[in-house]
């Protein structure tokens, strides 16, 4: 059996990335692919717990404790349900992964590159995406989403607009040169950026594989 693929999708809240993950797991799926779609944090019963108690927090946790709660999840994530549905060969789409805690805890929180990287090396025991789709949209347009749909905002949403800019800078920089990432543009239409991330997959991973 062959070994399956990781997918990760990343960027600021109000880019889109969970409408772009439903369409891109549904076009594949149509085609005949095993997909699992999952998120970080969350995505195993401890991952839900372990959410909901930074979500509870996050006005008040300390930058170090989030970032080990975040990688205790990614540890968790990745021995339940990840490396199983890879070696089982299935696409695994994951809304958010290793790249958002450096854009979050070390750009955004300030935390040493250093030691955010230190705790992601036993987090993830090496295993990095295939490839990482970043949809790449101003921190003033996702703004102006997230005002349009308050209910959904949650406690990390609501952090201040300068964070949220220091996060998308990290996220920019990670890609920057990385041939393993594909930027998209996040301020066109929910369709036009599912589809340019369903090609990125195609022509980087997908291509001839039937």
């Amino acid at each position: 059996m062959s070994a399956g693929y990781l997918i990760a999708f990343e960027g600021i809240d109000g880019s889109g990335k969970s409408t772009a993950v439903r369409a891109v797991a549904a076009r594949l799926r149509s085609e005949g692919y095993t997909v699992d779609v999952t998120r970080e944090p969350g995505g195993t019963p401890l991952g839900t717990q372990i959410r909901e108690l930074i979500m509870a927090s996050a006005e008040t946790i300390a930058p170090d404790a989030e970032l080990l709660l975040m990688c205790a999840d990614r540890a968790e994530h990745l021995a339940k349900l990840i490396e199983p549905a890879l070696t089982e060969g299935h696409i695994v789409i994951t809304d958010r992964y290793a790249a958002s805690t450096i854009a979050y805890q070390g750009y955004g929180h300030g935390i040493d590159l250093a030691r955010v990287q230190a705790a992601l090396d036993l987090a993830t025991n090496g295993r990095w995406p295939d490839l990482t789709l970043l949809l790449d949209i101003p921190v003033a347009t996702a703004d102006q989403r997230r005002r349009r749909n308050l209910a959904a905002m949650d406690a990390l949403d609501r952090r201040a607009g300068e964070f949220r800019e220091r996060v998308r800078t990290g996220y920019l920089v990670q890609a920057n040169g990385n041939p393993d990432w594909v930027t998209i543009d996040a301020t066109t239409a929910p369709g036009q950026v599912a589809d340019a991330c369903y090609a990125a997959i195609r022509d980087r991973l997908l291509a001839g594989v039937t």
